[in-house]
């Protein structure tokens, strides 16, 4: 292989570290060092001497601890073999990274789990030459920017993402909210990187979080961002008024589906709130009456009126819940009075299943005297009250 009279740094400027070609060398040849670089002398797996910016020419002054190994006395113009490395110190700025899919965190405020996303930048620069060589570079040509930020790219992501998920639940701070702490969390994932780093002889000069965020797209961001939306609007609006607003909402909703038009759609048509609410009233009440209905408007039977609430009983066949007064299950259609289910004492009907009369509190099932209605004993021959001789039980 040729030898070279003057070694000087021949990459591009996206190369962190980049290895002369040939591996020989004279005594007296010209190392040239541009600013913010050094030039490292490797052999024999070892880091050796370090030149900084300049022009040098070798000899056993400037490298002394390789002329001490290949133990060639000065002057010596014999070729040698050694390895020149040169290793950009300047900062690099705006290295880019980011969550690559959106990672599920808990949000401590919505007690939900929603996707995030997390991006940013940052710079670092060489701070130990010879340990970035050695633990990183080995026996590879060069080594960019863009391979320290694949190599650290995992590192990077994961403590980021443990830091977020822990501060997000020690401060209470809601993922929706969290961009007023981009900075201080800056900071803070700016010095837990640092050590990773420096085990490499690298320094982080900056770290950002550009952004902490969620995808617009996702179905639950959408459901939550909406709930937010409808808070707000009753914070603004009162309850009251949001309510009945949202009553409205559903009743439009409702007459645009049925067509628009029936009374209902008319009246939602004169415009919403209060006085809308009182003129639909009005014509509802207009077209039960018969007094002037809307054109189109379908006509109204005045409801018979109900039993008060409070007077229900339970069907035996589906147990479900129907007014007393009606004789079918409203549920199932079950007779709820049985016409043979009399009281014997008054002779008033009884819901089935009844242990009691409900009109002169007779027990149900017993035995009565079919002349004067007393209640009869356990095989009583005779009434206790009237006398008379029991022929039959009821």
């Amino acid at each position: 292989m040729a030898i070279f009279d003057v070694i000087k740094h021949e990459g591009t400027n996206n190369e962190l570290v980049w290895k002369w070609p040939s591996d020989k060398m004279a005594w007296g040849s010209k190392v040239i060092v541009n600013q913010t670089q050094e030039a490292m002398f490797y052999k024999n797996g070892q880091a050796l001497d370090l030149l900084g910016p300049g022009s040098h020419d070798l000899a056993s002054e400037n490298i002394p601890l390789l002329q001490s190994i290949i133990n060639i006395p000065f002057g010596n113009d014999t070729p040698f073999p050694v390895e020149v490395y040169f290793i950009d110190k300047a900062v690099i700025m705006d290295v880019k990274w980011g969550t690559p899919r959106p990672v599920p965190i808990l949000d401590p405020i919505l007690n939900i789990f929603l996707p995030i996303r997390a991006n940013g930048q940052f710079g670092f620069r060489v701070k130990d030459s010879r340990k970035l060589v050695v633990q990183l570079v080995g026996t590879v040509a060069s080594l960019s920017t863009e391979d320290i930020n694949n190599y650290f790219r995992g590192v990077i992501l994961t403590k980021s993402k443990d830091y977020i998920a822990s501060q997000l639940m020690e401060k209470r701070l809601s993922i929706l909210t969290v961009t007023a702490h981009l900075d201080e969390m800056s900071k803070a994932l700016k010095e837990k990187l640092q050590e990773d780093f420096a085990l490499y002889g690298l320094e982080v000069v900056n770290f950002f979080i550009n952004a902490i965020d969620v995808p617009e797209d996702d179905p639950e961001v959408k459901q939550v961002k909406q709930a937010m939306a409808s808070k707000a609007e009753m914070r603004i609006l009162g309850e009251e008024a949001y309510r009945m607003k949202r009553t409205f909402d559903v009743l439009e909703a409702s007459a645009k589906n049925e067509g628009g038009g029936n009374f209902m759609g008319a009246g939602l048509g004169m415009g919403m709130g209060v006085g809308a609410g009182a003129g639909f009233a009005t014509m509802a009440t207009n077209a039960i009456s018969g007094g002037g209905a809307a054109p189109g408007a379908i006509p109204q039977q005045p409801n018979k009126a109900l039993p008060a609430p409070s007077d229900m009983m339970t069907c035996a066949t589906c147990g479900n819940k129907s007014f007393s007064a009606f004789k079918f299950c409203t549920t199932c259609g079950a007779g709820m009075i049985t016409p043979n289910a009399l009281c014997a004492t008054c002779g008033v009907e009884v819901p089935v299943g009844a242990k009691f009369c409900g009109h002169c509190g007779l027990k149900m099932g017993v035995d009565v005297c079919p002349y004067c209605k007393h209640q009869l004993p356990p095989g009583a021959q005779n009434c206790p009250n009237c006398n008379s001789k029991m022929g039959y039980k009821q």
